[in-house]
Order: C-alpha cells, then sequence, then structure tokens
C-alpha cells in the first residue's frame, strides 16, 4: 500500500481510502438486494478487511444512516489503527436525509457523531454540502461550529465535500485542511480544482473514482443504455482491446498519477471488491496505455 500525506495536515493516509455509504445506507445501481446495505456482522467483515488491508482512512456521515454507528461497533477497539473522516450539515432521517446548517444543527450533529463512532475525537470534520453552498459558507453557522469543535478538541481538522466551482470560495476561509473533490476518467472538471487546492497545501480526496460502476466489469451491463459515459467510454475500452476487467486499475493508476490527490475513497460493502482495487494499484496495464489515455483525456 502506498501511502500519501494528507496536505498540511501532515498525516499519512492510503492512497485507496475506503468510503463507508454503502455499509450503512442502501445504495448502488441496480435494484433489490444489490442495492441493500449489508447486515451488522457483514459490516463488521467489511470493515476489519479495510483496516487489514493497510487502508487508513475511512470516510463516513450522519447522512449515511447507519454508517458511523456500524464503524463504532466495528472498529471502536481498532481507533488508532485509521484516519477517522465524517461530515456535518447532511443529517439522517431514515429512509431519508434532510440539510440543516444552522449552528446548533451542526454542534449537535458532531456530539452525535462522537458517540455514533464511539471516540473522543475525529480527525476530519467536512460539511456535506447541498443546495446554495456559498450561502452556507457567508452565514458562517456551520463554519463556527465545526471551528470550535476543533478549539474544544473534538476534531482535529476540519475539511469540503464540495463541487469543483466552491475550491475558491474555500480557500479564502483559511479553515478548511482538506477537500473532497469527484474526479474520474468520466469527469474531469475537478482538474483545476485539485492542482490550486495542492498549490495552498489543502489534502485532497477522490470520490466516485469508479463512476458509479461505470469504470468498472458492470460497465458491460450499462454500456448498453443511452447515457452519455457510454460514448465517453468506448475510446478507453478501445485502448483495453475491450477488456472490460481492465477498467478499474485503469480507473484508479489514472487518478493515483496525480501527486495532488491523497487518497482515492473506493465505496462498497464487497470484501472483494476491496481486493480488487488494491490490487488495481500495481496492476501492469499494456506499456503506454497511460500516455494514450491521458491524450484522449485531454
Amino acid at each position: 500500500m502506498e501511502y500519501r500525506v494528507l496536505g498540511r495536515t501532515g498525516e499519512q493516509v492510503s492512497i485507496i481510502g475506503f468510503g463507508a455509504l454503502e455499509i450503512g445506507r442502501d445504495w448502488g445501481i441496480g435494484q433489490g438486494d444489490d442495492i441493500k446495505r449489508p447486515s451488522v456482522e457483514q459490516a463488521a467483515t467489511v470493515l476489519h478487511h479495510v483496516v487489514d488491508l493497510g487502508i487508513n482512512i475511512i470516510d463516513t456521515a450522519s447522512a449515511y444512516h447507519q454508517s458511523e454507528v456500524r464503524i463504532g461497533q466495528a472498529l471502536s477497539k481498532r481507533r488508532h489503527q485509521y484516519f477517522l473522516a465524517t461530515k456535518c450539515g447532511e443529517h439522517n432521517r431514515e429512509p431519508e436525509t434532510y440539510y440543516d446548517f444552522s449552528y446548533d444543527a451542526i454542534a449537535i450533529s458532531i456530539e452525535e457523531s462522537l458517540a455514533r463512532l464511539r471516540t473522543s475525537q475525529i480527525d476530519l470534520l467536512q460539511i456535506h454540502f447541498g443546495p446554495n453552498p456559498r450561502n452556507v459558507l457567508e452565514q458562517g453557522d456551520t463554519v463556527r461550529a465545526m471551528r470550535e469543535a476543533k478549539d474544544a478538541g473534538k476534531v482535529r481538522f476540519l475539511g469540503a465535500s464540495c463541487e469543483y466551482d466552491l475550491i475558491d470560495d474555500i480557500i479564502a476561509l483559511q479553515d478548511f485542511d482538506v477537500v473532497q473533490l469527484t474526479y474520474n476518467l468520466l469527469d474531469r472538471r475537478a482538474l483545476d480544482a485539485i492542482k490550486k487546492a495542492a498549490d495552498h497545501a489543502l489534502g485532497i480526496l477522490i470520490r466516485f473514482p469508479l463512476a458509479m460502476g461505470w469504470l468498472t466489469p458492470r460497465a458491460k451491463t450499462l454500456i448498453t443504455t443511452s447515457s452519455p459515459h457510454a460514448e465517453q467510454l468506448k475510446p478507453y475500452l478501445a485502448l483495453l482491446n475491450n477488456d472490460f476487467q481492465q477498467l478499474i486499475p485503469l480507473a484508479l493508476q489514472f487518478i493515483a498519477q496525480r501527486p495532488e490527490v491523497s487518497s482515492i475513497l473506493v465505496g462498497t460493502k464487497n470484501v472483494q471488491h476491496l481486493d480488487e482495487a488494491v490490487q488495481s494499484m500495481d496492476y501492469p496495464l499494456p506499456p503506454g496505455i497511460m500516455d494514450e489515455v491521458n491524450r484522449l483525456a485531454k
């Protein structure tokens, strides 16, 4: 496992991180059992496997329904082995969620996350942005509550899970240590934001690296749809001689080649998928293929 520095936090995090949405909330492509969250026991198996693989950053949120609870139940005795990131602003109201960025709501949310996660300190607390993110920053209630939690020792670092077009606002506030952005082979709009964040010493976490299944073997089924991703994907598949099994290594190595990226968050509820993601970082792609991919990406 490769480890990289998480910006100005100075923390060393694994290049493959774990996105813990699916262990606590029904989610995914498909229907029925395909999108159902695992049992408590199954979730615990996944979480222990995460740590055993050397993945040392786990990203969750109060909006991920039972995710925080399950992390606390399974890993409280292994708390020293991983960097724990969660989010505030989007709140759990199963089976849905709602947004509340008021000071009181954020302060309560932080206390509830600490209790659910069975920890005295959250390593990284991120704003879970929804509608009107600039209004949230301008009003200042959310950031004030987060800052006070940090001053009280309940939180070590602050971050933002946001869209790429908010990066200037995030940098200008100077409160944030980490930014979480969507970036993958099929959605490269955040590249300039990634470079700008790195220039200001922000740690960079990448979400949706596999484009919700489009950059996995599942694409063999998805590509028959009329989605714009189907056309985007075809040139890359041609480079791979239509070998869908090589999509994951290509997708993850494409992101990892950016030195600014600290960790790539892979979300799953399947231990086999975790193994594949970790192994993909060393997978020998055809010679010269990344040069061709970068050319196509431009």
